[in-house]
């Protein structure tokens, strides 16, 4: 972080912002244990809680234990004060949840959104969010930001979609963000799915006893969120945890990333849907996906999870591949980041009860004994959608964090409207 000593506004909003972190990380605490636990003179909390709570974000709940003078108010951080809208977008769907300053969800719907054509799907997207924003259960909300999880190459600090080989060719150097921030006036942040579940499952799933995890997103797409030392891993240009990409086979299936034998060209839903209709008229008709086809004259991948149930059918084999494939892949991640746990995720991973013992026998066979000896492999509980949960994540790291400016500008919108119902 760059050091700005001379600039006392900013010295001002950090101390803010640590003081109500602080509050927000305790279920009560007073302001002279804030002045302990910060450094800070007893005048500069005063002021700092004045302005917090003016603006709603943390409230007096009454009086604690004196110590021998008078009872200290107790103070709590108001997690109403103020929301954040979650977006995980696919190429075919699109979930938008509403969250208080504590991720409960509080809103979420799912819409049939096709995303390949930005010049489509972008303003349906910002139409949806607008009427979610201002309906008549949520208009009176405080929306502080957005945050967006997206597949694809992001340079997240500018907000720019790079590529993203699973919507298609015509999302390249998307200016995202500067595009929903002109229409929703709103503070957008974007990440990768994968990075986003990552964070979810660190801040809100089976990851929050560990420092270092990697979560494994298995769906339309292959990629992985690394957090290393509690820190996301983002690389040279925010593109780290591409595993999908990782070379399987010579000569292997195309990819849509214009190479083969990928891992996401061999294991991903559309790889795993093209295989097994091709293969459909070998299949024994007793089998419980010829039966499923045979009936609807179509198969999905919920199809091949349900039928992957039964031990020895085909959907159960075709997914014993897929997590010897997936388990080399993680047993390289493994060598290389030595996390405490692996999390399997994604519309895939909602089935990896059937393929989590390939996936672990793997990292056993091709991963140092030691490492591979101190790492835990689970199945994320976070479900099909922890990227729209890890997208709400997002928007509170950045909002609560340190450097951000969003309870200055708060507090100046505050009291410009002051201003105008007083005139």
């Amino acid at each position: 972080m760059v050091k700005k000593p001379g600039n006392s506004k900013y010295v001002k909003n950090l101390n803010r912002m640590t003081v109500l972190n602080i509050i927000k990380e305790n279920e009560l605490v007073s302001r002279q244990q804030l002045a302990q636990l910060t450094g800070l003179t007893p005048p500069a909390i005063t002021g700092i809680i004045r302005e917090l709570l003016e603006m709603g974000f943390v409230i007096e709940v009454g009086l604690g234990t004196s110590q021998g003078g008078r009872k200290p108010m107790k103070l709590k951080f108001n997690a109403k004060a103020g929301y954040v809208i979650g977006v995980e977008i696919t190429s075919h769907e699109t979930v938008l949840v509403i969250a208080d300053l504590e991720n409960a969800p509080i809103h979420s719907i799912t819409l049939d959104l096709d995303m390949t054509e930005p010049d489509i799907g972008i303003p349906q997207l910002i139409g949806a969010l607008g009427q979610v924003r201002y309906s008549e259960e949520n208009r009176n909300k405080n929306f502080l930001g957005i945050g967006i999880a997206f597949p694809g190459l992001i340079s997240a600090r500018e907000g720019i979609v790079k590529r993203s080989v699973n919507l298609g060719p015509k999302w390249r150097q998307f200016p995202l963000k500067e595009t929903l921030k002109n229409e929703m006036k709103l503070p957008i942040f974007i990440e990768s799915n994968a990075k986003s579940s990552a964070l979810a499952e660190w801040w809100f799933g089976g990851g929050i006893s560990f420092r270092n995890l990697v979560y494994v997103n298995l769906g339309e797409g292959i990629s992985a969120g690394v957090i290393s030392a509690d820190r996301v891993i983002q690389g040279a240009q925010g593109h780290a945890g591409e595993i999908g990409h990782s070379f399987m086979m010579e000569n292997g299936p195309l990819c849509n990333c214009g190479n083969r034998g990928c891992l996401e060209a061999i294991c991903g839903i559309p790889a795993l849907l093209r295989k097994a209709n091709d293969e459909l008229a070998m299949i024994n008709p007793q089998d419980p996906l010829k039966i499923v086809w045979e009936q609807t004259g179509k198969i999905g991948i919920e199809d091949i999870l349900k039928s992957a149930k039964s031990e020895g059918s085909y959907s159960w084999e075709l997914l014993q591949q897929v997590g010897k494939y997936v388990g080399l892949v993680i047993a390289n991640v493994v060598n290389m980041y030595n996390p405490e746990a692996i999390f399997i995720g994604g519309k895939l991973g909602g089935g990896a009860e059937t393929f989590i013992n390939p996936i672990i026998d793997m990292v056993n066979n091709h991963s140092f004994p030691e490492v591979a000896k101190s790492v835990q492999i689970k199945i994320s509980d976070l479900g099909v959608h922890s990227g729209v949960i890890g997208s709400c994540a997002l928007a509170l790291r950045e909002l609560l964090h340190s450097d951000s400016t969003i309870l200055e500008d708060y507090q100046l919108m505050l009291k410009e409207n002051s201003r105008k119902y007083l005139k």
